[in-house]
């Protein structure tokens, strides 16, 4: 695929325009792949690394099939649904369409709950040619009457592991049973376990699959490393380690709403400035504390997981997982916010004793295993055990208590 052009690839002369405009003169592996498939009305399966471009992928040629024999809108219509399990990914979603699409006439809007209905109605009722939209918010304006979704000719699920977990998978199927059977239907996501893409297959049409993740799920220019370390100790090595000029832009992750403010608190007490983002702060609290982080205002922010996959800020030099999460896709989506577009980046994780299953669980989904950081608490004798195979236990891993921490790097 060397010099292959968007041109060559069928896209119009407006939408390169534009996407010259911001630097994108070559499609990446997973756009090379599905521009073309989704140009000829095919279903997609697309599997790729996050920071390769997925959201090109679809709004690029999305906008082209709209563009082609052009309908009229009519009162509260949609006529291209995409759907995201977050409003920040929603919002950027819908940002990244204006930018593509600034040289065509296509009108676009994004709803999302948090903030409040009016505008959102009013930009709803002459219709839209694609809407953006997370799924409780959808469905709410659409008992309201408020927008139809059975003009919808194009479907698309953004991060649709997350979509088709059990946390999503009602909304999803009673927005899919308002659309139309005849619509062309697309989901991107960087980890699809089995169970999740049986579930995908039944809303999909003949899909053709795409996967162009290596086997090592997650970047190579990753650097990732683990500090096994007391739990009480959590907080002294992260203020340590942010103390080194070199951890820029930061991303810093908890398991627990609570759990961020709590650190964002202690941080603020260290003199850092932090911001903190989750489920249970208001729409316009989540974007003042993201737009702080994107201008570098706050040079930290402290995050859920609702912040691994709605979040796409240039130059984050490292990803800190305070917490483990306790689902290994979530780390893999975690650690993509750094070292995106093909940019390096450094993944650091805090592991205490509570969490060597989910440790070994990431390194079993990721193939590989994370480095042992400089200043750990594991004691040579635990590091040499970690490192060599041990009948009976996955990784190889001691299952002892991870001795106190001793000092940090």
């Amino acid at each position: 695929m060397t010099n292959l052009t968007f041109t060559a690839l069928g896209i119009a002369e407006p939408l390169t325009r534009a996407l010259a405009g911001e630097g994108y003169n070559e499609p990446t592996p997973i756009q090379a792949c599905a521009i073309p498939v989704l140009l000829e009305g095919q279903d997609i399966l697309g599997l790729a690394q996050t920071g390769t471009g997925k959201t090109a992928a679809f709004a690029v040629p999305l906008l082209q099939l709209l563009c082609v024999g052009h309908e009229g809108r009519t009162p509260k219509s949609v006529r291209a649904l995409i759907l995201a399990p977050t409003r920040e990914l929603a919002v950027q979603i819908y940002q990244s369409l204006r930018t593509y699409g600034r040289h065509v006439h296509l009108r676009h809007a994004v709803v999302v709950g948090g903030v409040s209905q009016q505008m959102q109605v009013k930009a709803l009722a002459a219709g839209v040619d694609i809407l953006v939209a997370t799924p409780g918010r959808l469905l709410d304006l659409e008992k309201q009457g408020s927008v139809r979704l059975d003009g919808v000719k194009h479907l698309v699920l953004d991060e649709a592991d997350r979509m088709l977990d059990m946390g999503f998978i009602r909304d999803i199927r009673r927005i899919v049973a308002k659309l139309p059977r005849a619509r062309q239907s697309m989901m991107f996501s960087a980890t699809m376990p089995a169970d999740v893409e049986t579930l995908a297959r039944s809303i999909l049409r003949d899909p053709v699959r795409i996967d162009i993740s290596p086997p090592k799920r997650t970047a190579e220019n990753i650097e990732q490393q683990v500090f096994h370390v007391a739990a009480g100790d959590k907080r002294a090595l992260l203020s340590n380690l942010l103390g080194c000029s070199s951890l820029k832009r930061v991303l810093v992750f908890t398991r627990t709403k609570r759990g961020a403010d709590r650190v964002a608190q202690h941080l603020g007490r260290e003199g850092f400035k932090a911001e903190a983002i989750h489920g249970d702060k208001t729409q316009s609290a989540r974007q003042r504390a993201l737009e702080s982080f994107r201008a570098g205002s706050a040079r930290i922010l402290v995050a859920t997981d609702i912040a691994a996959r709605g979040i796409d800020v240039d130059d984050v030099t490292h990803v800190i997982n305070f917490e483990l999460p306790n689902e290994p896709e979530s780390y893999v989506h975690r650690i993509g916010r750094t070292a995106r577009a093909g940019a390096t980046g450094i993944a650091i994780s805090f592991c205490d004793a509570s969490e060597n299953d989910y440790l070994r669980q990431i390194e079993k989904l990721t193939r590989s295993r994370l480095t042992l950081a400089a200043g750990s608490s594991l004691g040579a004798r635990d590091a040499e055990t970690r490192n060599s195979p041990r009948s009976g236990r996955p990784n190889g891993r001691r299952r002892s208590r991870p001795a106190q921490m001793r000092g940090a790097a």
